[in-house]
């Protein structure tokens, strides 16, 4: 595959409508989808030295995106009262972990109820990765838990990153299905 040039004065022109359809169904929201466009215009711009050509231009730009789109939900995330969900699992030796890339400061005082209910999560969340398809499982526990980078799952698992996150999503949809009729006691 002949290696690709950057071309940065067409971006807009060549993208702008591209990645703004693609920002605006997942933010939903028309300025901040602009903005994550411009983002990741201008992030294009300043890491154009790593492009290594092994990718079209446009493909280069989403996977940027990509990224601005995670930090903006991590941003809202820990800025809604520090409400972000935290949970934990129990491996197979019984050391317990974070699930969270982020950790954040619980500012309530924790409970006997609540220490009780956070097990209960980290079993059930055990159960739940045990029923999902075994590479499922795997992919997530590597990407998720054991915080691997994505290059080294995909070369193991000879899959594209694109395939990785769709394994990713897949695995946590039929997480949360399994955690609602496992856990959640919705009344």
């Amino acid at each position: 595959m002949p290696e690709v040039e950057l071309d940065p004065k067409k971006w807009v022109d060549r993208y702008s409508d591209y990645l703004f359809n693609y920002t605006i169904t997942r933010v939903n929201d028309a300025v901040m989808a602009q903005d994550l466009v411009a983002e990741t215009f201008l992030a294009g711009l300043k890491s154009a030295h790593r492009f290594k050509g092994k990718s079209t231009e446009r493909t280069w730009l989403v996977s940027i995106l990509k990224r601005k789109i995670i930090d903006y939900y991590r941003k809202i995330n820990s800025n809604k009262g520090k409400a972000e969900v935290r949970m934990s699992y129990l491996d197979n030796n019984d050391e317990t972990g974070d699930w969270l890339e982020e950790r954040v400061k619980d500012l309530r005082n924790p409970t006997v109820e609540d220490d009780i209910e956070q097990k209960e999560l980290g079993e059930a969340l055990q159960e739940c990765i045990a029923a999902l398809p075994e590479r499922y499982a795997i992919i997530f526990e590597q990407k998720t838990i054991d915080r691997m980078d994505t290059e080294t799952i995909c070369k193991e698992h000879d899959i594209t990153a694109s395939n990785l996150w769709v394994i990713i999503h897949r695995a946590r949809v039929q997480l949360m299905e399994c955690l609602n009729k496992k856990w959640y006691k919705i009344d």
